[in-house]
């Protein structure tokens, strides 16, 4: 009995130091496990904030690049860009066009820092007119759905469009059917045997994507997208969603919201042994800004306790609206 009390009490011993909490940590976190979303607009000349997410803006290339650059010189190393069009159509023709505004912050990042990892969604939500994912088809009695391969066409089309642009990993976040083999397919055919794949592989039907849909201007304008992202309250979907994209070729993974799927991302990360991201969304970033501008919050605190989380949930990459900040902090 004795010598148990004794090893309870040696991790308050080790707790007592801040310099040996430092050594003992379990789980550490780093400027470079952060990647940067950007939101690129080519409808507007100047940064223009985005009401649901203090601190963040849809930006002209120009000013896109230069965030890319204040990001790098911070010690983040990635940035993950959304477009916006200057027009829309119901085949999101903006997404895989040569000129398309994705693909020009790409060839203007790639030539000021040649050094900075460029990765470029894919996916339709934002070029659509109709705002989904894919390509739709109506039936009778306001019916619709997404024509799953017609759509998969598109986005292997898109995926070829931002390498030929330079970017260094496409990352699909439709979850089409088939979408990561297709995109791995036409970049091998095209000769980009060596971008890689990051796919949202396991990527839910939430609550959470509200501001974000503000900043990228892509909400549906009719029905939702529960049938193609996934319920949340499926978790062995999740591994066989995930499984399937490894199958397929996929060379990392995505799991999308973050705080409320903690459990997916470590099952994930097991499961796969891939490299695995998570995405810490805009309704996430949102209402721990709103609580801190209350005062409930300490929003330092809070965001490096919910970066810490992720890591140790098993994610070796944070997609964070709070890279920059959360890069400063850790030098601090």
């Amino acid at each position: 009995m004795t010598t148990d009390l004794r090893l309870a009490r040696r991790p308050r011993r080790l707790r007592a130091n801040a310099a040996l909490r430092e050594i003992v940590r379990e789980t550490s976190l780093r400027a470079a496990d952060l990647i940067l979303p950007l939101f690129v607009s080519a409808k507007i000349d100047s940064r223009q904030p985005v009401a649901s997410m203090p601190g963040v803006f849809q930006l002209p290339v120009a000013d896109a690049v230069a965030e890319a650059l204040a990001a790098r010189d911070a010690g983040v190393r990635a940035v993950l860009l959304f477009g916006i069009p200057a027009r829309k159509d119901e085949l999101g023709s903006g997404a895989y066009a040569d000129d398309g505004v994705v693909q020009q912050a790409v060839r203007a990042m790639k030539a000021a820092g040649p050094e900075l990892l460029v990765i470029a969604d894919v996916c339709l939500c934002e070029y659509t007119s109709h705002g989904h994912c894919g390509v739709t088809e109506h039936g009778e009695n306001g019916h619709f759905h997404v024509h799953n391969d017609a759509s998969v066409a598109l986005l292997a089309r898109a995926a070829v469009s931002l390498a030929a642009a330079g970017a260094d990993i496409v990352a699909p976040s439709d979850m089409m059917d088939g979408r990561v083999g297709a995109i791995r397919a036409a970049l091998d055919e095209r000769g980009f045997q060596d971008t890689p794949i990051m796919s949202y592989a396991s990527k839910f039907a939430s609550a959470f994507y509200g501001p974000f849909r503000d900043a990228a201007e892509g909400a549906p304008q009719f029905g939702d997208r529960r049938t193609y992202q996934m319920d949340p309250a499926n978790a062995r979907e999740a591994l066989r969603e995930a499984a399937t994209d490894v199958a397929e070729s996929a060379d990392m993974l995505i799991v999308k919201p973050g705080l409320p799927y903690l459990d997916i991302l470590w099952r994930v990360k097991e499961q796969s042994g891939l490299p695995t991201a998570v995405y810490n969304v805009s309704g996430e970033y949102a209402m721990v800004k709103a609580a801190a501008e209350k005062g409930w919050l300490d929003e330092r605190a809070a965001v490096m306790e919910m970066m810490t989380a992720f890591k140790r949930a098993g994610a070796d990459l944070i997609i964070t609206y709070w890279a920059r900040e959360v890069a400063a902090w850790l030098r601090e």
